[in-house]
């Protein structure tokens, strides 16, 4: 009986959704510094924050993503949630190019509607 209280209890035991702090970091970095646009896409799409002038990714992890959100009455931290749950790296990029090519056809529609 002590057996099956063990064995059912690990079903219950949620995998961690943080990356491994190296490999997060170096996302994080490499998007503030080579895809600091899409960070800006991601807040003003996915965050809902159409006035956001500048956006800083503070942590990614596999359920979603912190930015920092400079706005015209200062910075707002958001936390923007992916629409599945991230297996590794590779699904992040993906998942992150995904996200800001879908972002810019929004922004590119709002745009031809403000015309």
């Amino acid at each position: 009986m002590t057996g099956d209280f063990f064995a059912s209890r690990e079903e219950y035991v949620m995998e961690s959704s943080a990356f491994p702090p190296d490999s997060e970091r170096s996302m994080v970095e490499f998007m503030n510094e080579h895809y600091a646009h899409s960070n800006l896409m991601y807040a003003k799409v996915y965050g809902q924050l159409l006035q956001a002038t500048e956006a800083r990714m503070m942590a990614l992890d596999k359920e979603g993503m912190e930015l920092d959100v400079t706005v015209p009455d200062g910075t707002r931290h958001i936390r923007i949630p992916f629409e599945h749950r991230l297996q590794d790296e590779g699904d992040a990029q993906q998942t992150l190019v995904e996200m800001s090519f879908n972002a810019r056809d929004v922004l590119a529609q709002q745009a031809r509607k403000d015309g």
